[in-house]
Parts: C-alpha cells; structure tokens; sequence
C-alpha cells in the first residue's frame, strides 16, 4: 500500500489518498476469507465447508472486500498518518474510491486536524487576587457552629411556644367549609420562624401553650405551585402537643476541652483564625486561577472542528455515569427522573465542554510557543504520584493510559502555571460576578 498524495481539502480537513496493488490486495482479501470461512454457512455445505470460490459466487465477489480493506487501513494507516505529520482530532473517515483483485484498491482517508487557534495576550493578564482578612465576626460564627453541634433538644411546658421553638401539632385545612386534600397531618413538627408553611401561619401558632386548640386563618399565595389553591383563603383547625427548644452549652474551656483536641478557648481561637486564614488564601488562589481561565479563553480564536466539542462532552458525561454508578444510578433512570432525553442532557454539557476544549488549545499553544517541556524525572515523579493516589504500580498506571496523552497534560499544566506566575495581582478589578452580585 502506498500513499499517493495528501491534499488539505478544507480547514482542518486532509484527504489521504492510498493505492494498494492487485497482488496485495489479492493477498488481504484470501486472509479475510480464511478468518470467516469458519461462521459462513452456504446452502448444499456444511458451516465452514464452502469454499472461497462458492461463497463469492452465492454472496458477491465483494464479500470479503471490506474486512479485507479495514485490516490493510489498521496496519498502515498510523504510518501514514505520522508520514503526513498530521495530528488528528477525530478517527478518519474511509471512503473507497476502487475496488478489485484484478486492479486492486484506491481509497482515501478524510482526516479531521488539529485546528490552529490564536491566543490572546497571556503574560502579565491582570487579575484580582481579594484574601479575606478573617476578623471577630467569622471567629463568632465558628463558636455558633460549634454551640449548634453539641446543642441538645429539650421539651418545654411551663410556657407558651415562641419563634425559633419547635412545636408537634395536628392541622387540618378547610376551604369554605370543606377539607382539601393535602391540608391535613398528625403530630407534625413544625420550626417556628422556619418559614416552613403558608405565611401568616407560624406568626398565628406562635403563643399558644400545649392542649391548646385554635384556627389559622390564611390566604395562599398568589403564585402559589397548586394553582386551585392560589389566592384563596383558607382555615387550618390546630391542636398543640408539644414545645421543644434547642439548648445551647456555655462556651467555655470545659466545652472545647470535651469536644476538640485543644485545652482552652484561646488555642482554639488561634487554630480557628489560622485555619480560616489558609481558607481564604485557597479561595482567593482559585478565584484567582479562574479569572485567568476565563480571559484565555476569551482570547482563543479559530475554527474548531464540532468533533472536539463532541468528544468532549462524551467524556465529561462519561464521568457523571461513574458517579451515579457508585450512588446505584444509571444514566437511562437519571434522564426518567430529570424528564430529559439524552439530546437535552447533552446540550447541558455544551458550554463547559466548548470552555474546556479552547483552553486545552490554549495552553497547548503557549507551551509551544515557550517551549516548555517535561524531563524525564518530573515525568516519573507525576507517574508515581497518579499511581499511588490510585493505589497501583507505575507499570499498570502505563498500561492503562496514553503516555504520550499525559506527557502532554503535564505541559499544559505547566502552561497555566506559567501564565499564572506571570499575571499581575490587580484588586482593582471587579469580577463580572460581584458586579451582577451589586446590582
């Protein structure tokens, strides 16, 4: 087989166009014959019995053709490709052009490349890096956090219910006289001030004491979900059983003593502050990175082939099977419960996939353009460390991946981290999030 010439037919489309002589051809077409004699059955043989010339003759001198022209492509076509230096994004497309043992083969190979993208400015890209400095009130709602876990629920009877109680009631709702369905319910708890019900309707069983019984009289919202409820007034008939309030413990050195690993409030505090703090520079270090992302991508321009996008959110819906796998979910039953079908689960992925895709491009092109490449060491190092995070030797972590994939990865991770090191912090800058946020 040979390659006869390669022709860029389009942006980002190379047509390969190959010959393969009548003897070689000949020769793939017997190999095919003798790989499916074995499961062809002809009338008057037994299965496998028939020879070449009989099955041709009942079946089509062709039978074998395409068996025999798919093996001859998957032996050659990876040379050729690296032949004609093209870096494909998508498996090409065969489209025969001849085919015969007495003249052989002329076939082409319709290639979907690589696109070449531009890149906007991406050293010295201003960028807001905001760490919050952590202050009395952020210590406060630590020590109301760690007040809530170790509350305790305890029954009260000595008083009337009031906001933020929890009170255990029976109700049932009336609609010019009549009992709706849905408005009625036994020993029900309800969070006073939680607005959990209708408004109107807590503020009402506030103050009452338990063995009380007494109506609610409300209107149902406007906008109500049940629409033959929406707007109309409405009597909820309510008996109390119960007051239950939250106690919270006294925040002292006994308590952080019983509940953490420090002995007194103030190594606690100090722990809290310096724990806050390293969140808050974790949190401004994202925002950081991502305003960046953002503006590389906006910088990124060419035509980029729909495969990529495609393939994309392949993968990424591949990763959301795996995890609804492990929660005993399957993609078919997700869909039933979302109403969607697979076309409009898939334009959900859209955005982020295209997003993806042009910063891949990106990064790829700037590791190009500063030639920054991966010795052999950090390429071990990053090997070991992916085979212990997953619990394997490096061996099975090669035969498992693209080695010459994750060379690559390791690149485009050195890209953001040099585009990263050569950004300019500037709190200057409003995100567009704050913005809309003030709005």
């Amino acid at each position: 087989m040979s390659l006869t010439s390669s022709t860029k037919v389009d942006v980002n489309t190379t047509e390969l166009l190959f010959n393969v002589d009548a003897e070689a051809f000949s020769a793939a077409v017997e190999k095919a014959f003798q790989r499916q004699k074995k499961n062809i059955t002809v009338p008057g043989f037994r299965k496998g019995k028939a020879t070449r010339k009989i099955i041709e003759s009942h079946y089509g001198e062709g039978v074998f053709y395409e068996e025999a022209i798919n093996q001859l492509v998957s032996e050659e076509m990876p040379g050729a490709i690296e032949e004609s230096k093209l870096e494909l994004v998508d498996t090409p497309r065969i489209e025969i052009l001849k085919a015969s043992t007495e003249e052989g083969v002329e076939y082409k190979l319709i290639c979907i490349t690589k696109p070449e993208v531009t890149i906007g400015e991406y050293k010295g890209i201003h960028a807001p890096k905001n760490v919050k400095e952590i202050g009395e009130e952020d210590i406060n709602n630590a020590i109301e956090q760690i007040k809530q876990r170790n509350a305790r629920i305890v029954s009260v009877d000595d008083r009337p219910c009031e906001m933020k109680d929890e009170v255990i009631i029976d109700f049932e709702g009336f609609m010019d006289g009549e009992a709706f369905e849905g408005g009625k319910a036994d020993e029900f708890p309800l969070k006073l001030g939680s607005g959990q019900f209708i408004p109107g309707f807590e503020d009402q069983v506030c103050g009452h004491s338990i063995g009380d019984e007494f109506d609610v009289n409300v209107t149902f919202p406007e906008d109500y979900q049940m629409e033959e409820y929406a707007g109309k007034p409405a009597v909820f008939k309510v008996k109390l059983h119960g007051i239950n309030k939250t106690e919270f413990p006294e925040f002292d050195d006994e308590l952080i003593k019983d509940t953490t690993e420090f002995d007194t409030v103030d190594e606690w505090k100090e722990d809290i502050k310096k724990n806050l703090s390293e969140r808050a520079e974790n949190t401004a270090n994202v925002e950081f990175e991502n305003y960046i992302v953002d503006k590389l991508i906006e910088g990124t321009d060419g035509v980029i082939p729909r495969c990529m996008f495609d393939h994309r959110i392949d993968g990424l819906i591949n990763n959301f099977a795996h995890g609804l796998k492990h929660q005993g979910m399957s993609i078919d039953i997700y869909l039933q419960y979302t109403g969607m079908d697979m076309d409009s689960f898939r334009d959900t992925f859209e955005e982020r996939a295209v997003n993806e895709v042009k910063l891949r491009l990106a990064l790829e092109k700037i590791a190009e353009q500063e030639n920054l490449t991966v010795s052999d060491e950090e390429f071990e190092e990053e090997l070991q460390k992916l085979a212990d995070n997953n619990n394997m030797s490096k061996d099975e972590v090669k035969r498992r991946i693209s080695i010459d994939d994750f060379r690559t990865d390791l690149k485009v991770t050195k890209a953001l981290d040099f585009v990263k090191e050569n950004a300019v912090v500037d709190n200057s800058i409003v995100p567009e999030k704050e913005e809309n946020d003030n709005e």
